[in-house]
């Protein structure tokens, strides 16, 4: 039987019109990147199962796509365990190696494996598809890419400036306007669980918090209730929760009602020394937001979270924070992170919406060499190689149909001249050139086309 074409739910082809919007964004990030010194590495798609689980959470370790065994291996399956529900010590015995969940987790494994070959601080960006077994929906993919940039080793208040002015420049990079770089602190988020009498909670209440936006105050104090949180203390979020003001205003405001709590001060203390790091650059909208708790476990200090214009209905198009333990998980001791992301697919389809791809992407060839007879185009090719080394694209229409279906051809993929080679052509030894907008065409010799191309 005919199968019907299709692909996993969350997972997407890509036309050549996607593809070029992708590589133009990419080029965007990849330039800023280097302007800052990061330089590029690659892991591979699949990691150890070890080196990924436990990273991330409970919700990470859920949404992980694990690669099941092959071969021999699979006869190694404890079945027992599957027959007392212990799906966790199965799927250990059935997979050992799982999807790339995201890339810094990957790079810190990286990191202490190649330690001896880097220098410290070594920053470094990665652009490579990242895997996760979510509920799909519009900006939300189970097969997506991330850019990263990250810097290990010693970490100033300098660097994370730079992160968020890097951000910034990208977005001015890509002419996209009003996004809203979010700022916050897990020492304040600390400070607050202690606040809220629940100091060994933290991770029960900022993966909560995190859902803010998605279900609303009151889901978020339902999900600390079922989670053991006294009404008493959830009570006290509605004063935090209605902060006001500049960044450095609600600071002030912080600084009163967390006092008592020594990690809430040190990191009000530390974001307000990037803001007198930001300060003498251009960043556009800089907000803090106490709400922004970053679901992922490694995050130790500073976190970012960027949101698109208001208008755009998109979770965050940027993200990332500080991260000091990570390499230790693999035996490298005292070492720093800190890194940012971008996801290139929704930033492109914040751009489609905006309209904000330029014009020219649509033209992916130069020429089409229209089609008069074998002998005409086996004297051209010389000419139309020529034509390649000198910068232009070009495409030979292969067989020799009819005029009009030939033009019909080159206007349907955008090209923008068409090349005439016949019997007249030969005679004159000249080639003829239409431009495909305004009609007008003229005739040159063969070696002049890619300079005559702006006069036509």
């Amino acid at each position: 039987m005919v199968q019907k074409p299709s692909i996993p739910k969350g997972t997407r082809d890509f036309l050549p019109a996607d593809l070029v919007r992708q590589a133009y964004v990419s080029d965007v990030i990849k330039t800023h990147f280097q302007r800052y010194g990061f330089l590029p590495i690659q892991t591979p798609a699949m990691e150890k199962s070890s080196t990924l689980q436990g990273k991330y959470g409970d919700e990470g370790d859920r949404l992980m796509f694990h690669v099941l065994n092959s071969g021999e291996k699979v006869k190694k399956a404890d079945t027992e365990a599957l027959a007392n529900n212990a799906l966790g010590r199965f799927t250990q015995s059935i997979s050992e190696k799982a999807l790339r969940y995201d890339l810094t987790v990957p790079f810190a494994r990286f990191v202490a494996q190649h330690q001896h070959e880097l220098r410290f601080p070594f920053k470094r960006y990665q652009m490579q598809t990242v895997w996760r077994a979510d509920r799909p929906q519009r900006g939300r993919f189970q097969e997506f890419t991330q850019c990263d940039a990250d810097v290990v080793g010693p970490i100033g208040p300098v660097l994370e400036a730079e992160f968020v002015h890097l951000f910034d420049d990208v977005f001015h990079g890509l002419s996209l306007k009003d996004c809203t770089i979010r700022i916050n602190h897990r020492g304040i988020l600390a400070g607050i669980a202690a606040y809220l009498d629940a100091p060994d909670r933290i991770v029960d209440f900022t993966v909560a918090l995190d859902k803010l936006d998605k279900i609303g105050a009151k889901g978020v104090a339902e999900e600390l209730k079922q989670k053991g949180f006294s009404t008493a203390s959830i009570s006290k979020l509605t004063p935090l929760l209605s902060l006001s003001g500049s960044v450095a205003d609600q600071l002030d405001s912080l600084t009163t009602l967390l006092a008592d709590h020594q990690q809430a001060f040190e990191g009000i203390d530390h974001l307000r020394t990037l803001l007198s790091f930001i300060s003498p650059l251009r960043v556009s909208h800089l907000a803090f937001d106490l709400t922004l708790a970053r679901g992922l476990n490694y995050y130790t200090g500073i976190i970012f979270e960027v949101s698109p214009p208001q208008h755009i209905r998109m979770g965050s198009i940027g993200a990332g924070g500080r991260y000091d333990n990570l390499t230790e998980l693999f035996g490298l001791k005292g070492i720093n992170g800190l890194g940012i992301s971008f996801g290139l697919d929704r930033l492109c389809l914040v751009l489609e919406e905006l309209d904000l791809f330029p014009k020219h992407l649509a033209q992916s060839i130069d020429i089409v060499v229209l089609h008069f007879g074998d002998a005409y185009m086996r004297a051209l090719l010389p000419h139309v190689a020529r034509w390649r080394e000198e910068g232009l694209r070009v495409m030979c229409y292969p067989v020799d149909h009819k005029l009009k279906k030939q033009l019909n051809y080159a206007n349907q993929i955008g090209s923008s001249w068409v090349v005439f080679y016949g019997e007249e052509e030969m005679k004159k030894g000249l080639v003829s050139i239409k431009n495909m907008d305004t009609g007008s065409s003229t005739m040159v010799k063969p070696e002049f086309v890619s300079t005559s191309l702006g006069t036509i």
